[in-house]
């Protein structure tokens, strides 16, 4: 039995995608404008040892497997074959075509490709969200590179959801809007005294400082965002507003601040650390101060969370946990956070993604010269993917925007207006 043959064994002889093997068999819609390419053997010791996701990611971050054509356009196909009501393989069947590909190839075992991250690795330096660990999980995917990141999110660096006023505005200006709606929502004005947790290279704290005069503190457990954002800041002339330290947010000081952003790191904190979180944040806001919140999260509270073993999870964000809105408006409420203020950006983050995605196929040959085939590989699957979870409500955006009460007074205007 020739793999082509399986193929269609398994998704149907309509398949609006093309297959091509390395046994020279092919199957699927001629003319299609995507083909999904196995390339060796080694391809099905991966799916036999891990069959769906885990499997075709590792074949293809491993180049065993490729994909021709545009990677979102093959990946909506193909996941809406996989979730279809297609013909499946029976037992006689998957036992000829054993036989005719070979055992051999489905007891082999191949180690994942070095891009993934092993729970084994991880557990050596201790529970979920320590310290040490924390560090390490943020060095694995904001360490990669830099110039790598450059080639992907363009000038802004900005590793966040922009705010996009309609589908023709550019990156750069949606993730100025971004910071600017963050600014309004927090009410920034010179004088003021703002800390951004997790603020990646930057991006924030500099247009606090530059906008609205405002004396920005940002920390990261990156030391290469730190360094990156320390240069910057010096070429902007911003070093007497703004500063960038490598260092963890539960390592600044208390009662210092007068407003607050968490734009992008609370899907690295953890569910049952949300109370704790909310709890030092809120600590170290002056009475009067705000915090606003900006994560990603599932779209209701009482889904399964991510899976610890998946592929987000071993590629991209170790020990990363995604929690529905509620998840975590009640734990900042109970910290002593009065809500004032909460949107979906959900749609915008898709098409943030999109630009990502675009970017990186645009600079393809730099950023494998950069960082490598397979590392690249991560990245245009996972931002392709993301894609589809945004457009298709599998995963949200939300700001959530709080106040730390002065007495009862929330210093916030009677009907505000975030332009």
């Amino acid at each position: 039995m020739r793999l082509a043959e399986i193929f269609e064994r398994v998704v149907g002889t309509d398949a609006p995608v093309r297959f091509r093997a390395y046994d020279g068999s092919s199957a699927g819609e001629p003319d299609s404008d995507t083909t999904l390419v196995v390339r060796t053997p080694v391809a099905l010791n991966y799916l036999a040892q891990s069959p769906g996701a885990m499997g075709l990611t590792r074949a293809y971050v491993a180049g065993h497997i490729d994909v021709e054509g545009d990677m979102y356009t093959a990946l909506r196909r193909m996941s809406e074959l996989t979730f279809g009501e297609g013909p499946r393989l029976s037992p006689t069947e998957l036992g000829r075509m054993v036989r005719s590909i070979g055992w051999v190839k489905f007891v082999n075992r191949v180690a994942p490709p070095p891009q993934e991250m092993r729970r084994s690795r991880l557990s050596f330096l201790g529970g979920r969200h320590a310290k040490d660990r924390d560090a390490e999980v943020i060095h694995h995917h904001y360490d990669v590179s830099n110039a790598f990141y450059e080639l992907v999110l363009g000038p802004s660096m900005t590793y966040t959801c922009a705010l996009f006023g309609s589908e023709d505005t550019s990156l750069e200006q949606a993730q100025r809007d971004k910071h600017e709606l963050v600014a309004q929502k927090l009410g920034l004005h010179s004088g003021m005294r703002l800390l951004d947790v997790g603020c990646g290279w930057g991006g924030m704290v500099m247009h606090a400082a530059r906008e609205h005069g405002v004396k920005a503190l940002g920390v990261t457990l990156s030391k290469e965002q730190a360094e990156w954002a320390s240069k910057c800041i010096a070429q902007e002339g911003l070093t007497e507003l703004a500063e960038v330290r490598h260092m963890d947010y539960r390592d600044v000081p208390d009662g210092t601040f007068d407003r607050i952003s968490s734009i992008g790191l609370t899907e690295h904190i953890g569910k049952q650390n949300l109370p704790a979180y909310f709890a030092d944040l809120h600590d170290k806001l002056k009475p009067g101060g705000r915090l606003l919140n900006h994560c990603i999260t599932r779209p209701r509270n009482d889904l399964p969370a991510m899976k610890p073993g998946g592929v987000i999870n071993r590629y991209v964000f170790p020990d990363g946990e995604l929690e529905g809105p509620a998840d975590i408006q009640q734990p900042m409420n109970d910290a002593g956070f009065e809500i004032r203020h909460q949107e979906n950006l959900r749609e915008h983050y898709a098409l943030t993604l999109r630009h990502w995605a675009d970017n990186l196929d645009r600079n393809w040959e730099a950023a494998v010269a950069e960082v490598g085939e397979g590392t690249a590989r991560v990245w245009r699957l996972y931002m392709n993917g993301c894609i589809l979870g945004f457009e298709r409500n599998v995963v949200q955006l939300h700001q959530i925007l709080g106040v730390k009460l002065d007495g009862t007074d929330a210093h916030m205007p009677l009907r505000p207006r975030f332009e």
